[in-house]
């Protein structure tokens, strides 16, 4: 008999009891406007995408099986959004595009925010999370999937 796999399953676990469809439409509505902002963000330079779209896939994994499958099926989205769910996985590329994007965003707001304390803050929030951001690993960690056979 073989052992059970200590693999994280590929999707989410159904709740024990499910939402209330207020509820389920909230988390949707949550989803869709998240991953507008995720988008908007790809030519805002101050407006974050990864953390939009990452919220957007926690809403629609409790909403709508049918956004989450297509957010992980995209072709930009998907790899990105499976490998955290798996291990909490950033790409050291995506961690290094974050960081410029930022660095660049931080430039923008010290010449063009009138008041420093206003652009000082969100640069810290953005060195916060950039802190945090490498600290996360950057690889699926194998030994914890058994050998394909």
């Amino acid at each position: 008999m073989p052992e059970p796999s200590s693999r994280q399953p590929d999707l989410p676990a159904e709740p024990a009891t499910p939402l209330p469809l207020v509820t389920r439409w909230a988390l949707l509505v949550l989803a869709l406007l998240s991953l507008a902002l995720g988008v908007i963000g790809i030519f805002v330079p101050v407006l974050p995408t990864v953390p939009f779209v990452l919220l957007s896939a926690w809403a629609a994994a409790r909403s709508s099986p049918r956004l989450l499958a297509w957010l992980e099926s995209h072709a930009s989205f998907g790899p990105m959004l499976v490998e955290w769910r798996r291990g909490g996985v950033v790409r050291r590329r995506a961690k290094w595009t974050a960081t410029v994007l930022m660095s660049a965003s931080a430039a923008f707001m010290l010449v063009v925010v009138p008041n420093r304390w206003v652009a000082l803050l969100a640069i810290g929030c953005m060195a916060g999370v950039l802190a945090w951001l490498w600290r996360r690993p950057e690889h699926l960690n194998e030994d914890a999937s058994p050998p394909e056979t």
